[in-house]
């Protein structure tokens, strides 16, 4: 067990829009200061109002889902540069019933370009706090189980490297412990004191 001591991008499950406020509540003040999260640009930001409230209070930036790879890679590269976590849902949009899908290799093409640290996340029950389509979150159980850093092997692509991460993801889901953050969503948004920032056993 260790604290984070360095940029990470996270690479997490995505079945809700409860998500992103239960990875960043489940991490400790200094990380959560220090995490942005990416945000799809065709969904949050095609309005300026709703882009300027979601960057606001979730510390989100735009992320292109349909094109300009290189682009988003160059934004997101600088932000990790510049000492911030990074959270992406690999997965590109949210999963109706909950299941994990296939991961998108841009979080490969991050890692290996950039030299950073991916930390697998598995969220569980997100998708009964808010069910697309729900516009405010309903009291649920929810579960956030943090991994270990991951780095690519030398000569590994980032095809191969983002079917590890996935397959990471996917092991934390079905290995729950009595440690991870557990309790409806109200009692997770009232609590005092965030769950401190530790990486899970394999």
């Amino acid at each position: 067990m260790k604290e984070l001591d360095r940029p990470v991008i996270f690479a997490a499950n995505h079945s809700s829009h409860a998500d992103t406020s239960l990875i960043l509540h489940a991490l400790t003040d200094t990380a959560r200061d220090r995490t942005v999260v990416a945000a799809a640009a065709d969904y949050w930001f095609k309005r300026p109002l709703m882009g300027n409230i979601v960057s606001l209070f979730l510390n989100t930036f735009p992320f292109s889902r349909t094109g300009g790879a290189q682009g988003q890679l160059h934004a997101s590269s600088t932000l990790l540069k510049s000492g911030w976590n990074l959270v992406l849902f690999p997965e590109g949009s949210r999963s109706q019933d909950g299941r994990i899908h296939e991961f998108k290799p841009g979080v490969g093409h991050l890692a290996n370009e950039t030299r950073t640290p991916v930390v697998p996340v598995h969220i569980r029950g997100a998708q009964r706090i808010m069910p697309k389509g729900q516009k405010l979150p309903l009291p649920a159980d929810a579960r956030v189980r943090i991994g270990k850093p991951m780095t690519p092997t030398p000569g590994e692509g980032s095809r191969e490297f983002t079917t590890r991460v996935e397959k990471a993801v996917r092991t934390l889901a079905e290995t729950p412990k009595a440690e991870d953050l557990q309790g409806t969503w109200i009692e997770r948004w009232r609590a005092s004191k965030p769950r401190e920032l530790v990486y899970g056993e394999d």
